[in-house]
């Protein structure tokens, strides 16, 4: 896929509110070089821009102008170039991640430092960079405990403010809350430079915005979370990004057996093309999915098995289908309910349930490590794009999501 880069330079001149000169960039094909120029950035002046709102549970997504605040202390201004659509977004319409409306959504994506605020440190404009939900500082006990990537100190945030409680975003007057650490389906976000990443600027842009959340979230649940051994044996509910990225993860951790269960047959061959060995499709068989998983591995289970699809009452089916005395599921995706009900003789029988945040991947540390794997084409993110649609259009990709052959689309900016 080639991005016209000069193309995306010229609409960030001509749509900017207040116009000021910015960095230029080139595109080589999928390789993106940016070099900065001598720029006085208006760091200090409120910008308009076109964003997507969600004005109140249950309601369409509207492409409305808004007005984007400067970068305070700590803080970043960004130029979305592009975001994606992940099922947490479409939760967060429904008001699963608390009813905060109106607000503005999205949190995958890949943008340009616009402005930097004061006592910003490594992060200068014209620098590439992707939004993480999750910060790392390092110095917390959670960050050198190396058993989790929640950080004490810059952790995930589910209020919608900036860290200080308050909003950088307003519509005719009224505060705007922001999604998790960032709100990238806007033209312009401000969000705490704890929270972006600076990317190598050879990363194809679609590949940056699939690692920001979903893909990352799957591969590192294998990877980080469940730490999947060499000759193991996994199954996937869900093959989605996420369960897409559990898969490649697996395999990259040597597992000998990777079983891919969804319900879209269509979902057979992409499955392959990230590391899946064998496919379960439900809907064919009058069996439940813990006995076709038992009978694909000789009656044993597997050892790790990873819900991805966010379907409360196939969560007791994914533990049972796992080793009894060490079997584990991980439980990522996001369901519609405060609580779960596990079948307790299950559990008693010596398997572990455990959950984990953007799988477990450290933002700073491990998010280069992923993108170094793109870009030496160890991982290949392209077989994830499936749909391209631009911001104004936005409510196409709801609508999409829906198509049995979408599996990401990518929205420009």
């Amino acid at each position: 896929m080639n991005k016209h880069i000069g193309s995306l330079l010229s609409s960030y001149l001509t749509r900017r509110k207040p116009i000021s000169k910015s960095p230029i960039f080139r595109s080589f094909g999928q390789n993106h070089l940016f070099t900065s120029s001598t720029s006085h950035s208006q760091s200090d002046q409120v910008i308009t821009c076109k964003a997507a709102v969600c004005w109140g549970l249950g309601e369409a997504v509207k492409v409305e102008e808004i007005e984007v605040e400067p970068p305070k202390s700590s803080e970043v201004r960004v130029k979305m170039l592009y975001a994606s659509l992940c099922h947490t977004d479409i939760s967060c319409c429904s008001g699963v991640l608390g009813p905060l409306f109106p607000r503005v959504l999205g949190h995958e994506g890949v943008g340009m430092v616009e402005s930097v605020g004061e006592n910003v440190r490594g992060l200068k404009e014209g620098d590439l960079v992707i939004p993480a939900y999750v910060g790392e500082c390092g110095n917390c006990s959670n960050c050198r405990s190396g058993k989790t990537n929640l950080c004490l100190k810059h952790p995930l945030t589910l209020h919608g403010l900036m860290p200080d409680g308050t909003s950088r975003m307003s519509i005719r007057g009224q505060s705007l809350y922001h999604f998790f650490s960032c709100s990238t389906w806007s033209e312009y976000m401000v969000s705490n430079a704890n929270y972006l990443v600076k990317i190598d600027t050879r990363t194809p842009l679609s590949d940056a915005t699939f690692l920001s959340c979903g893909f990352s979230t799957g591969y590192g649940a294998a990877w980080k979370a469940a730490k999947v051994e060499n000759g193991s044996t996994v199954a996937v509910l869900g093959l989605g990004a996420v369960g897409l990225g559990v898969l490649e993860g697996a395999r990259s951790q040597g597992a000998a057996t990777i079983i891919g269960i969804d319900t879209n047959q269509r979902k057979r061959e992409r499955g392959k093309a990230f590391g899946m060995t064998d496919f379960i499709n439900p809907s064919n068989s009058n069996k439940t999915i813990s006995e076709l998983v038992l009978e694909l591995t000789g009656g044993e289970g597997v050892d790790y098995s990873f819900e991805c699809a966010g379907i409360h009452s196939l969560t007791n089916q994914m533990l049972q289908a796992t080793k009894g005395g060490r079997g584990t599921l991980m439980v990522i995706g996001v369901v519609d309910k405060p609580s779960l009900d596990i079948d307790f003789l299950t559990l008693l029988l010596g398997r572990t349930i455990k959950g984990c945040i953007f799988g477990g991947i450290k933002s700073q540390t491990d998010i280069p490590l992923l993108v170094n794997k793109c870009i030496n084409k160890e991982i290949r993110l392209e077989n994830l794009l499936t749909h391209e649609i631009r911001l104004e259009d936005l409510e196409k990709a709801f609508e999409l999501l829906k198509q049995p052959d979408c599996v990401k689309a990518l929205i420009k900016i």
